[in-house]
């Protein structure tokens, strides 16, 4: 692929149906249970995204080092269960993956009994996993406001435990939506689990896993630039293939959202259909359990000229930028702002100027950022620099955006 891709403006209106790329989160936490099971189960619609296709490739390999590349979740899910099942790796991967904190959960997996050894910087990778002897402890205290792959990490091994595992989380919780993702797939095969939220305590007893054949929905993260893409077009269309009515994924919000921006979805029996609608003047949400989809939202907003209030936000400082820096930057160039208006707790989205020349925008070698900016397209071109940095969440999505429309 080229070093930048433009996106235009289609011709005429939008009418089109799209095969979505699977869920990453489904697909990767499935690949865990199922090594947890010996590999005995049949996993069908896997996601093709490179975190996945990295995942399948590690579990497979025997070599003494497992570089994850760029994918938080894989570092995290692995560590623990290469952690609690007796594995020496060394765990490591680029050198913005290195910067990533991942102290918490290996303070988790020490209590627990495993040998963990930090090869440069405490509390960051590369890690040395060099076994596992089980102290006694099955019970942990831990900050819930971090990152949520911490704790869905040590959920999943929980049930290999000899005493199984109770997680007392501290403060708020972020991202609720993807633990209680995790205890369903669990509980999908065969894991009896207690989640008391007036308490913030999890408990899952020693139990084996069910081999079990599973099939991943389509990817609820990926469908939201598709609403963008409505949201923005001047008449537009869309269906989405292979989104659950009631779906297990947090980025599922994107439906409340994107009601309030002008975009009706209906569920078809076989996904979503988006229409236009009336967008309201403002937004105001808190974006704690669906963090991934601010973005989107806030290069929508400027786009239509809807002021919004966000919260939740303060974990996509750690993801694969700082993706707030990155959106107060990037979203000058389309005449918006990203204002903090309460330190690390609430900001303001707005739109400054309507006119803006056909601008390059940067991605960091974030999927997020290509993908929440090729809406602006629909409007006014746009040029997409280091397009090809979706292949670590939806491989095809260049291939499916130009079936609506046009891309240099």
């Amino acid at each position: 692929m080229q070093n930048a891709i433009q996106v235009n403006p289609p011709v005429g209106a939008i009418k089109a149906q799209i095969h979505l790329a699977s869920s990453k989160s489904e697909s990767n936490r499935a690949q865990i249970i199922n090594a947890l099971t010996g590999f005995e189960c049949q996993l069908q619609n896997l996601s093709t995204a490179r975190d996945t296709q990295t995942m399948m490739r590690l579990l497979a390999s025997d070599g003494p080092t497992a570089d994850v590349i760029d994918a938080g979740t894989t570092m995290r899910f692995l560590t623990a269960y290469f952690a609690a099942t007796g594995q020496r790796k060394t765990m490591t991967g680029t050198p913005r993956m290195c910067q990533r904190p991942i102290g918490i959960l290996v303070d988790a997996l020490r209590t627990l009994g495993a040998k963990v050894t930090y090869l440069q910087e405490d509390g960051y990778p590369p890690i040395e996993l060099e076994g596992f002897s089980f102290s006694g402890q099955n019970h942990l205290s831990m900050r819930g406001d971090v990152s949520s792959q911490y704790i869905s990490a040590l959920l999943m091994v929980a049930p290999t435990l000899p005493n199984g595992l109770i997680i007392s989380l501290l403060g708020d919780v972020g991202s609720v939506p993807y633990i209680t993702m995790t205890l369903e797939q669990m509980r999908y095969f065969g894991i009896e689990t207690h989640a008391d939220w007036q308490q913030n305590t999890i408990s899952v007893a020693p139990q084996k896993y069910v081999p079990r054949p599973y099939a991943v929905e389509s990817d609820w993260s990926g469908a939201s630039y598709w609403f963008s893409v409505v949201a923005l077009a001047a008449e537009a269309e869309i269906e989405l293939l292979g989104l659950k009515q009631n779906s297990l994924q947090g980025d599922s919000a994107i439906v409340q959202i994107m009601d309030a921006l002008g975009v009706e979805a209906t569920y078809t029996g076989r996904g979503f259909l988006l229409t236009k609608k009336t967008a309201a003047s403002h937004l105001t949400w808190d974006f704690a359990d669906c963090p991934d989809l601010a973005q989107t939202v806030a290069v929508c907003c400027v786009m239509k000229g809807i002021s919004a209030t966000f919260t939740g936000i303060e974990s996509l400082k750690i993801k694969e930028t700082d993706r707030v820096l990155a959106l107060q930057t990037e979203l000058q160039k389309i005449g918006g702002a990203l204002l903090e208006v309460i330190p690390n707790q609430e900001y303001r989205v707005e739109r400054r100027s309507a006119h803006f020349e056909t601008p390059t925008i940067d991605t960091y070698d974030d999927h997020r950022m290509a993908m929440a900016f090729a809406p602006v397209g629909m409007l006014a071109p746009i040029v997409i620099d280091n397009p090809e940095v979706v292949v670590k969440s939806y491989p095809s999505f260049w291939d499916d955006l130009r079936t609506v429309t046009q891309l240099l």
